[in-house]
Order: structure tokens, then C-alpha cells, then sequence
């Protein structure tokens, strides 16, 4: 018997255009897989007033709809009281009976009949609760118990992710899907190396790189006392490193710690940047260091893989599985002197990494076949 065509709708309104960091590249790349698949489905992205302009080149897809609903994104509070009054009369009236929401914010009210598979990307407020408020963290909690609760399917981005919600709200395994995160990379997108020189001062393979925001999980201080042990070693290392993403109120205090390690010919931050800059970053690096201690994936350390250069991050929560064991790693995260060490010794290794596991083709084919299966 002929298999009925998938139609799903996917729930676009949480996306703030470049403001929510990795979550937005996780959608997006995984939309672009799934134009490149050769299946025959129906998709209605339900974007909101202020961001469907940023989907509108999937509508040259005949597989693709869009139904602009009449919420901002950009007002959180409103956006939310939205979707719980209008998201599902809105799927009800386009005909369909399944829901995809990437983010942890499936409605709590007026969603009867409908089926909705849910990704959780960590449960970062329970672990870090005083990096919100309090009411943040409670409503967080109650929309991952919800959503977990009451969604057909949860999709963990990794095992430590599918572990993490099984401990903390005790849910049948079957019922968690652990698909990695698609990670996309052009590596024919960089500039010539000229443009380290021009913009950073730097040579090729004269700097360290790393990726991070100011969150105290990315262990970003780490970081500043590695350099610091170089340049008062006089070790023979780069005495640079440029670390990107970096923003948001905290940054004064880096730059003072900066300038109390007298660092600031040393390092050298950037905002988030555009794919082709990073990506020159990534490829003329002498190393790519990651020091989090949190992540539910963590794509940088893998985007320096794609790049094959040297990677050294830490063996905490998702990072060596997602890496697949094949980089090095510091196993006392916070010690200066065990970073120093990996990268005084560190010797050359064959990844042997299958990258397929990220391809953005694969990983939407499995969640188009996950969605054909909530019936």
C-alpha cells in the first residue's frame, strides 16, 4: 500500500533573525538538506511579520508553503500568548495534523489532535540556573516538562542530551530520537590568507583560534591563562589567539581581565562573523582550542575538524562523543597547566572522523522519515 504523503508544519516563530546563535544554523541548515532530498512531502513553514523574509528562498521549492502568521518575534511575551491561542487553529486550518517545533516552545493550550515532534537542544537552565532569572529558569523547566510530556517524539541532538532528559524527567527511552546536528561547511568559502595580515595581523598558522560566547560554561578565562603562561614562558607557541562570538554585557570584564594578565597585543576578540571570514580563521589556525565544560552538541570543534586542523577542547558532557574520540582532550578543564601541556605535545593524528554523521542530507532524511513515522 502507497505510503500517504508527509505533510507537517514547522514552527518558525521563535526565530529572531541572527540572535539566536547556534539554534538558527541548526534550522536552517537542516531546511537546506531537506531541499536536497529527493522526496515528495508538503512543508508549511509558519514564520512570523519580521522574519519571513529570511525563508522566503525555500518557497522556489514547489515542496515548501509559507503562512506568515501575525506575530513578531522580536516581542517574545506576545509571540508566546500567540502561539498558544493561534498555532493551532493555524495548523488546523492549513489541513494538517503534525507540528515540528525545533525549539523547546510547543504551546501548552489548543493543540488537541495535533502531533508534535520536539528538539531539545540541552537543559541549560538546570545545570546553569544563575544565568537567568528566576522566573526564566522556572518557565524553561515547565516548557521542557510540557513539551517532553506531551510531544509524540523528543529529538536529542546527542546521547548526553537524551541521558540529561531521561534523568531529569524520567521518559521512556523509546521515545527520544537522538539525531546529531547537521554542520555545514564551504570550504571554498575563505579569503586569500593576505586578509589575516590586512585585518588581524596575524600570519597563517601563527595564532590560535576558538569560538565562544561569555557564558562562564564556555570557560573562556581558561583561555587568557594559557596565553598568559606562553608569553611569560617564552614558550614556542603562537603568542596570539583570536577568539570570535564574543559580546553582551560581560565583555567589560574580559577586557579587564585582558589587560591585569597584560594580554592585549595577544588576544584579539571578534563579534560573531560572517562564514567566509570564519572560515579563514578556521583553515590558517595553528590550533583550534574549546575549552567549554557544557555543551548538548558543540559544532565549532567539528567545523575545525572539517577544516583539518588541530583540535583541543575538553571530555565533558556531549564534546567527546560528538567528536567521536578523535581529537584531544583536557580532562581538567580548568587547569592552565594540563592545557599548556596538550598543546606543547600534541602530535599530529589521522582524524579518521566519519563527517558524514553531520552531513546536513543524511541528517534531514532522518527526520523526514521520523516525521512519516508519527502516524
Amino acid at each position: 500500500m502507497k505510503q500517504e504523503k508527509l505533510k507537517i508544519a514547522i514552527d518558525l516563530l521563535w526565530v529572531r533573525v541572527n540572535q539566536v546563535g547556534g539554534i538558527e544554523s541548526y534550522i536552517r541548515n537542516l531546511l537546506d538538506g531537506m531541499v536536497s532530498l529527493d522526496e515528495d512531502f508538503e512543508i508549511w513553514l509558519l514564520t512570523s511579520k519580521d522574519n519571513a523574509y529570511s525563508f522566503e528562498k525555500y518557497l522556489y521549492d514547489n515542496r515548501f508553503h509559507m503562512y506568515i502568521c501575525d506575530v513578531k518575534s522580536a516581542n517574545v511575551g506576545k509571540r508566546i500568548i500567540w502561539q498558544n491561542l493561534y498555532l493551532g487553529k493555524t495548523i488546523k486550518k492549513l489541513g494538517l495534523n503534525k507540528c515540528f517545533e525545533p525549539y523547546y516552545c510547543k504551546p501548552f493550550l489548543g493543540v488537541n489532535g495535533i502531533k508534535f515532534i520536539t528538539t531539545i537542544h540541552d537543559l541549560q537552565a538546570i545545570h546553569f540556573p544563575e544565568y537567568f532569572s528566576k522566573f526564566k529558569v522556572w518557565w524553561m523547566k515547565i516548557s521542557w516538562y510540557q513539551a517532553i510530556k506531551t510531544s509524540n517524539k523528543i529529538i536529542a541532538i546527542s546521547n548526553f542530551v537524551k541521558d540529561d532528559i531521561k534523568t531529569h524527567y524520567k521518559v521512556p527511552d523509546n521515545k527520544i530520537e537522538v539525531i546529531y546536528n547537521p554542520v555545514v561547511i564551504d570550504k571554498n568559502e575563505v579569503y586569500d590568507e593576505k586578509f589575516l595580515k590586512q585585518k588581524y595581523n596575524v600570519e597563517p598558522y601563527e595564532y590560535f583560534f576558538s569560538v565562544s560566547s561569555l557564558l562562564p560554561h564556555k570557560n573562556i578565562n581558561t583561555l587568557l591563562e594559557i596565553m598568559y603562561l606562553i608569553k611569560e614562558r617564552k614558550e614556542n607557541l603562537p603568542k596570539k589567539i583570536i577568539i570570535s562570538g564574543v559580546g553582551g554585557k560581560s565583555k567589560p570584564e574580559l577586557l579587564r581581565k585582558i589587560e591585569e594578565y597584560n594580554l592585549k597585543e595577544n588576544v584579539i576578540l571578534t563579534p560573531f562573523i560572517e562564514n567566509k571570514e570564519r572560515n579563514t580563521l578556521y583553515k590558517y589556525c595553528s590550533m583550534f582550542l574549546f575549552p567549554s565544560i557544557f555543551e548538548g552538541f558543540g559544532m565549532p570543534p567539528i567545523e575545525a575538524m572539517m577544516f583539518e586542523r588541530p583540535v583541543i577542547t575538553t571530555d565533558t558532557t556531549s564534546l567527546k562523543e560528538v567528536t567521536q574520540g578523535k581529537v584531544t582532550y583536557v580532562r581538567n578543564s580548568f587547569n592552565k597547566f594540563s592545557w599548556l601541556d596538550s598543546i606543547k605535545f600534541f602530535h599530529t593524528k589521522n582524524y579518521g572522523i566519519n563527517f558524514k554523521m553531520y552531513d546536513k542530507k543524511y541528517i534531514s532524511q532522518k527526520y523526514i522519515n521520523l516525521f512519516k513515522c508519527i502516524i
